[in-house]
């Protein structure tokens, strides 16, 4: 199954409205199953350089079906994957990316935010994925 074009929009905006409470501004990424974007939104003043950011979190999280954070604690120096983030044309593994599971627990997309600190982007990642629940 695969995130709907609603569902996609649903996510965005809910993440946009969590954005607006905390007073920053995001770039909102969210991909289907194969890693497709198929939702984006860019909040006036969101920073250029987290556009792709914000693209490349929704995709890891998508690649490995898992927290871009915990692919990033796995990544360090001696973890069982470290260097993963020089795979597949470059992935993000710090926080603010979280695949987007169905009411039946199956993976159906991603979404990936960046514009603020690690802690915010995740937060406002999480208000999207319970936008679809």
């Amino acid at each position: 199954m695969n995130i709907t074009l609603k569902q996609a929009e649903a996510a965005v905006q809910a993440a946009q409205q969590k954005a607006q409470e905390l007073g920053v501004k995001m770039n909102i990424a969210v991909v289907d199953t194969g890693a497709n974007l198929t939702a984006f939104a860019r909040m006036d003043g969101a920073w250029l350089g987290s556009l792709d950011i914000s693209i490349r979190k929704a995709k890891t999280a998508r690649y490995f079906d898992m927290n871009t954070g915990e692919i990033g604690k796995l990544s360090q120096p001696g973890g069982s994957l470290y260097n993963i983030e020089h795979s597949n044309g470059g992935l993000i593994t710090f926080p603010g990316g979280i695949p987007i599971r169905n009411n039946s627990n199956e993976i159906i997309g991603a979404i990936g935010v960046s514009g603020d600190t690690v802690e915010n982007d995740h937060t406002v990642a999480e208000a999207g994925v319970q936008a679809v629940k």
